[in-house]
């Protein structure tokens, strides 16, 4: 196989079988007892097989190539080089790796699915995008549909043949979903004429899939405004016979595609449905619960756009690796007044090493935090009482963490790869400047993060009953801290036990304010307290992971150091990985860490310049 340039798939394993132990996890829950640890990596390493040969192949030809809208057939051209790498990865098996076997899924464990998901997606975002959206579409189907929608969309969803969407954003109802306009007209056979128009719909239309699954947000004639009055339908591009095969067109059509930044190669289009006065839906769940239903696909997606910043962070960083090992330039700062001194590779020089450790430090803690979250999911679905619960509790604080923290970093990450390139990583020669551009609307799409910040503030921490989902993650804090006692260096335990203490002081403050009604005074901190307590999770899982690590290091390298060490480490790969991981965890805690008491000192200051700032206030262009 060729090199990988994506995934460090020694670390994915690390986080997989020693710190989450999914492969244990038959001996537990009867419904896995047919996986074990080799089952689970052939089956990653067929994934990392695809991506390199073939997903990662079509990443930048297919970003130069792009999507192509026809306005005259209203046809939606994908790069052509896409097919046989998405073809590959449905003949696989890999849209469904971690689906229930009730309807055709492996069964695997959650984490597995999405380990397999961050490598395929660190290979080309934009490529993913279309069997990713299809996924959380047919997972509606299969929670809420009747066993006909699921007879009739699921197996052809699974093989590939047709593709789905998500419809919710409008041009006047972006985030404020419940201002949506598009409606659905009850017919006397039970159906709904669907009219409106949604934007920004990835995947909304192409020349890969046969049909086209649409769940569209809509609003029942009657019904009140609002989120509590929308419904959501199955509206398919092309009506089903009771055979199986595609009828009539159902007036769904594509009216363009977006020209954006990045992820060229994914089609972002806008729908138009029933211009003409003749687009079918059909109810999926009950009337008026189309939000609570959605939320579901939300969540996936959201866990999904997380795992993309991730994935991008770590094809990212790999990259840059590679090309400072390689690239000479310059002599070793010890040798700066030699004139017979020898060029260098640049990843010896202190700068730059400090880049690579910074974007290691990230991207593993990343990986944890993705993978735990999943895990926890999992564990929502599969375990019994208290289990379960604070599987739920936990996954509920760390989806707005992970992907508005991943995703924020993920641009911090690409910039800092580009820089190691020098000018070369400006150039579309090189596939950093592509990544850079592809990260930037992680932060945007599914939820702004600002959005996600809102949410953690007031749903997932201060309106919860008893704060319980943030007293579950913090206990969960408290038990690293205290198995790390004896293994870890006190002085990175007692950093990690002082942020603790700081968030606390800072969430009896905001529990103090909506007590009072300053709930300007929360909205305005919400993005900075999810910052903090993205780092805080950051290290929160550098420390579980040093409690593994060190003794690991101990007992492979010793006590060596200097040219011993070195020789060691080139000669013994395991060696090599445990001190390299030990290392960016603890760079992480000595040195970016620390950044975070600022966060918290900065949020408990109390400035209120925001509350008083009004329009006047941003000078430049002239009010309307």
């Amino acid at each position: 196989m060729a090199l990988n340039p994506l995934v460090d798939v020694r670390d994915a394993k690390f986080v997989l079988f020693e710190l989450l132990e999914v492969d244990k996890m038959g001996q537990k829950f009867p419904k896995y007892a047919d996986y074990d640890r080799d089952t689970m990596e052939s089956t990653y390493d067929l994934a990392e097989k695809i991506a390199v040969e073939q997903v990662y192949p079509a990443s930048a030809p297919g970003d130069k190539e792009g999507c192509t809208y026809n306005p005259d057939t209203k046809e939606v051209k994908i790069p052509s080089m896409y097919k046989p790498a998405l073809d590959a990865f449905y003949e696989a098996g890999f849209l469904n790796i971690a689906d229930s076997t009730e309807i055709g899924g492996m069964g695997m464990p959650y984490a597995i699915g999405v380990a397999c998901n961050e490598i395929f997606s660190a290979g080309s975002i934009p490529m993913l995008m279309y069997p990713g959206l299809s996924h959380g579409a047919m997972l509606l189907i299969e929670s809420f549909g009747t066993e006909e929608q699921k007879k009739t969309y699921i197996p052809k969803m699974q093989s590939g043949e047709w593709g789905g969407t998500m419809c919710l954003t409008e041009p006047d109802a972006g985030s404020d979903v419940g201002a949506l306009k598009t409606k659905a007209v009850k017919q006397p056979d039970g159906t709904y004429k669907i009219t409106g128009q949604k934007i920004f719909i990835s995947s909304g239309d192409n020349n890969y899939y046969k049909n086209m699954i649409h769940p569209v947000l809509a609003r029942i004639e009657g019904d009140p405004k609002g989120t509590k009055g929308i419904s959501i339908f199955i509206v398919p591009k092309y009506l089903v016979n009771p055979d199986g095969s595609l009828g009539k067109f159902n007036d769904v059509t594509c009216a363009g595609i977006e020209h954006k930044m990045g992820i060229k190669g994914s089609a972002t289009c806008t729908m138009s449905f029933g211009d003409n006065g003749d687009c079918i839906g059909y109810l999926l769940g009950e009337e008026r619960k189309g939000m609570k239903i959605m939320f579901q696909m939300m969540n996936e997606a959201r866990l999904g756009v997380g795992m993309q910043g991730l994935a991008l962070s770590s094809t990212a960083y790999m990259h840059a690796v590679t090309y400072s090992k390689n690239r000479k330039q310059g002599v070793h700062v010890t040798q700066m007044l030699n004139p017979e001194a020898q060029s260098v590779t640049i990843s010896q020089h202190p700068d730059v090493k400090r880049m690579l450790l910074w974007m290691k430090g990230y991207v593993e803690g990343m990986r944890i935090l993705v993978y735990y979250l999943a895990h926890n999911l999992n564990l929502s679905h599969v375990a019994q009482g208290d289990e379960a619960k604070e599987a739920l509790a936990l996954a509920e604080v760390l989806i707005p963490i992970c992907k508005a923290g991943n995703t924020d970093t993920a641009v911090l990450v690409t910039s800092e790869a580009v820089q190691c390139y020098g000018g070369y990583g400006y150039c579309s020669d090189y596939p950093v400047e592509q990544l850079m551009r592809d990260s930037k609307i992680t932060q945007i799409y599914e939820g702004t993060n600002g959005i996600q910040s809102m949410d953690l503030t007031m749903r997932k921490i201060l309106m919860n009953p008893e704060q319980y989902n943030y007293q579950v993650w913090r206990k969960r804090v408290a038990d690293t801290v205290k198995a790390a006692r004896g293994v870890v260096e006190d002085k990175y335990v007692d950093l990690v036990e002082k942020g603790m203490v700081k968030l606390d002081e800072v969430i009896e403050m905001m529990k103090k304010q909506m007590a009072e009604g300053k709930f300007m005074h929360l909205f305005m901190n919400a993005t900075p307290l999810q910052q903090a307590m993205f780092m805080m999770s950051m290290a929160w899982v550098h420390l579980w992971s040093l409690t593994i690590t060190t003794p690991k290091r101990k007992a492979l390298v010793g006590d060596k150091k200097g040219a011993e060490l070195d020789a060691l480490l080139a000669d013994n790969a395991e060696a090599a990985y445990y001190n390299g991981r030990v290392l960016s965890s603890q760079f992480f805690l000595g040195a970016e860490f620390p950044k975070y008491f600022g966060k918290i000192e900065a949020i408990l200051w109390g400035e209120t310049a925001v509350l008083k700032a009004s329009d006047p206030c941003f000078t430049g262009a002239p009010l309307e």
